[in-house]
């Protein structure tokens, strides 16, 4: 099999997993995946890994696991994204799929919203 076939059956794998998560989508992109709910990206499959977006306070969760941000090189320079490997436990156990994917998907929520938040400011 070879690796665009593996891929693509580990992100179907993925998703399978996340059955029972309303809105799950997936597209093809970067030679990976993004996993969506409702038109919303908050996972990435890559090099048959999955990882969750995260802010500051969730990486320090996947941090304190032992899970690794989701890094490639780039004009000779290693760059990291907000993204982190999926713990294990997501495979083995539904409700971990569950609470993962809906932190991730909080996460996604909140850098969407302050990308659109628009500073108030008062007239004097």
């Amino acid at each position: 099999m070879n690796d665009k076939r593996q891929q693509r059956a580990f992100a179907e794998f993925v998703l399978e997993q996340m059955a029972g998560i309303p809105g799950i989508g997936m597209r093809a992109m970067f030679g990976g995946f993004g996993i969506s709910r409702d038109g919303l990206m908050f996972a990435l499959v890559a090099d048959e890994q999955l990882y969750f977006k995260a802010n500051d306070r969730l990486a320090d969760d996947f941090t304190a696991l032992g899970l690794q941000p989701l890094r490639y090189d780039s004009k000779g320079k290693t760059v990291s994204l907000g993204y982190y490997q999926a713990p294990e436990s997501v495979f083995e156990e539904s409700e971990q799929m569950r609470l993962w994917a809906d932190k991730a998907h909080q996460c996604a929520l909140r850098t969407a919203m302050s990308k659109y938040r628009k500073p108030t400011r008062r007239k004097t």
